[in-house]
């Protein structure tokens, strides 16, 4: 016990600064350069802005997600008295939770206003809170420990910059922002290997992720026909073509297989 403490104190000392790397050079799915917000470009009409809803369904037996034993840090385990497993397949009564969607392509020329606000992440309970979120290029992430015992939040994309953030304190917050659309981008915690998130980056405002009903909406779009991914982290990448009208609302539903990684 004595030298796990040394060894967490040595840790917990050097991941409490931020290390930033540069990303890989190859560009992601989803990912690439976006144009800045709030630029001159069309704006949204909200008299003739529709709406694309859907359901994420999920077909065949879902996989058993992994245990996951936290027996190696006494704080996760006081944190977590029943046991505790991953949140890869999220599936109920056949519908689909943790699903990033959102629209890739079709919104031409349009801009938005630069996001007010921030998005957070917390490492709660020794996972991460939520597992799978969006937020827009430029926006601020705040992460945050609300945990007495050290984690550290290490992104990996692929378009845009490696950041590795220790936090050793209970409640410790720090701020991040991404420079790229990216889609999805992984987080893992390098103290507790089970730890895992995943955040999609996008230069729109039409992003959701499915709840526990597989359900989602992406409200406000003007007229036009658009390309909509839903991305699930093991489930791979499905596209729909949808076509909205003034005042309309259209549906785009999605369903995923285990270990189909399948983009249509």
């Amino acid at each position: 016990m004595r030298l796990r403490s040394i060894w967490m104190s040595a840790l917990g000392l050097g991941l409490a600064v931020t290390l930033v790397a540069c990303g890989g050079s190859k560009q992601p799915e989803g990912g690439g350069a976006a144009a800045p917000a709030g630029g001159g470009g069309q704006k949204v009409d909200p008299a003739t802005a529709g709406d694309i809803s859907g359901v994420v369904s999920f077909d065949g037996v879902a996989p058993k997600n992994e245990a996951i034993k936290m027996n190696a840090d006494p704080v996760c385990v006081k944190e977590n008295p029943t046991p505790q497993s991953q949140e890869t397949w999220a599936v109920d009564n056949g519908k689909l939770a943790n699903v990033f969607v959102y629209v890739k392509d079709g919104l031409g020329n349009y801009s938005f206003d630069a996001p007010t606000g921030s998005v957070t992440i917390d490492q709660m309970g020794c996972r991460y809170h939520p597992h799978v979120f969006g937020i827009r290029v430029g926006q601020e992430l705040e992460i945050k420990n609300s945990d007495p015992t050290l984690h550290n939040i290490h992104a990996l994309p692929m378009g845009n910059k490696e950041f590795n953030t220790g936090q050793p304190i209970q409640g410790m917050v720090t701020k991040h922002t991404f420079d790229n659309k990216e889609v999805m981008v992984p987080f893992k915690c390098d103290v507790h290997g089970w730890m895992n998130a995943y955040v999609g980056v996008v230069d729109n405002p039409y992003f959701a992720v499915t709840d526990k009903d597989g359900k989602f909406s992406l409200k406000g779009l003007p007229p036009g026909t658009y390309t909509v991914e839903a991305v699930h982290e093991k489930g791979g990448r499905q596209t729909a073509m949808v076509t909205i009208g003034p005042k309309e609302t259209k549906e785009a539903n999605f369903t995923f297989k285990a270990g189909a990684a399948a983009t249509d």
